[in-house]
């Protein structure tokens, strides 16, 4: 039983829907789930405190600063003690009130407090749901890395027909089970991945170094991402500014030989994902004083830095299983990634346009094709890096898979 002990906090909204929060409490008890229940002031006109609390044998949360809270923040203790929050119905002033960020009640300011998985199960009529605002707020919602359950199609309440009619709880909790499956298999299977990140500093002198405009952000994400799927992720990063979260193990490095010698400590490891913008080149001495405008520049001499996924694709005996390599070009994206991909021996390599200023290095916004060597191919225009991460990270997950069964 995938859901068995798992830990849910379910958030009714105000929609015609919300009747089949009941049922879906049902279930979710039947699956040996722990629930606790946010009503919200507008679900509040659809379901009531006492069946709700009668079902799910516990006290309904509904007041941010309540009578009954006995000093505890309800907002932060809630977001903690959650595995996973499903809101239900989403609808499509939830929807906006959370895409603009607002904290106006205890169901938005828990999830904004929280850290967990945050599925959303939308639920309205087909013009509200194809309106253009709201699929503005549904891809400012994808981009900060929220989940979606529906919506399906089919006859509404209102008579119409269309897309915009909630999952049924049945349907909520087929997708709840699959996603914890997958989650418990990898740790259960103790599924270890490794990810580099950022520049490297190659120094010349004391306070000049050779290096690039990589931010960290997009390894940082999908390494993130990897995490909160299941997988022992450790995060080997160059210089950045990025503040860690505690999900992830992060080794910090400075220079490429740094990232190299780290990178051989971790195998053998099952993932490996080469994001890290490595610099081709170090000086081939560090010289020990600030060097002078007058230095004969032909004195500083250059070397290769290692190829670290070079390593990785072409080492027979602790090759990950499944090897993932970043081309960041300016040119011909398709075609040197492809030839990089084959040359390095990836599985999968990710095209990474930095030409331009609005994505790629040093931005929140990236623009990549993920290229399968399989031949698959999958564009993703422009999003923000933690959309991307979601993206590679399930590619990565569903290749990883698929992989172990080939080799069972």
């Amino acid at each position: 039983m995938n859901l068995k002990n798992k830990k849910i906090l379910l958030i009714v909204g105000g929609g015609i829907s919300a009747y089949k929060s009941l049922d879906l409490i049902r279930l979710l008890q039947r699956k040996s789930c722990s629930i606790k229940v946010i009503l919200t002031k507008t679900g509040k006109k659809f379901v009531t405190s006492l069946s709700i609390s009668s079902l799910s044998k516990s006290r309904v949360f509904e007041d941010t600063f309540g009578e009954k809270n006995n000093g505890k923040m309800d907002h932060i203790a809630l977001s903690r003690w959650a595995d996973a929050i499903l809101v239900l119905p989403s609808t499509a002033n939830f929807i906006s009130k959370l895409s603009r960020g607002s904290a106006d009640d205890l169901a938005t300011t828990v999830i904004l407090a929280s850290d967990k998985e945050t599925f959303l199960v939308p639920a309205m009529n087909v013009r509200m749901w194809e309106h253009k605002a709201t699929q503005k707020n549904l891809n400012t919602l994808f981009n900060y890395g929220y989940k979606f359950i529906g919506p399906q199609d089919g006859e509404m309440a209102c008579g119409e027909y269309g897309k915009g009619k909630m999952s049924s709880p049945r349907q909520i909790i087929s997708y709840l089970e699959n996603f914890f499956k997958q989650k418990d298999y990898f740790k259960k299977k103790n599924i270890r991945a490794t990810v580099t990140t950022g520049p490297t500093r190659e120094y010349i002198d004391p306070v000049r170094y050779i290096s690039n405009e990589s931010s960290g952000k997009q390894g940082y994400e999908i390494a993130l991402e990897l995490s909160r799927l299941g997988v022992k992720t450790t995060l080997i990063s160059g210089p950045t500014n990025i503040n860690y979260s505690n999900e992830i193990k992060v080794k910090k490095i400075v220079s490429g030989k740094q990232m190299f010698n780290e990178i051989k400590k971790t195998l053998p490891t099952d993932i490996a994902v080469c994001t890290a913008a490595v610099s081709d080149f170090k000086p081939l001495m560090k010289n020990k004083q600030k060097l002078k405008k007058k230095v004969n520049l032909d004195k500083i001499q250059l070397e290769q830095n290692p190829d670290i996924l070079e390593f990785l694709g072409k080492n027979n005996r602790n090759k990950p299983k499944l090897l993932v390599g970043f081309s960041a070009e300016t040119e011909n994206i398709i075609k040197n990634s492809i030839e990089k991909m084959h040359e390095k021996h990836c599985d999968i390599i990710v095209a990474n346009d930095v030409s331009s200023k609005e994505t790629g290095f040093n931005v929140d916004f990236n623009e990549v094709t993920i290229i399968e060597n399989n031949g698959e191919i999958q564009k993703i225009k422009k999003s923000s890096k933690k959309f991307i991460a979601a993206i590679i990270a399930k590619k990565i997950i569903n290749s990883f898979l698929d992989i172990k069964k080939r080799l069972n």
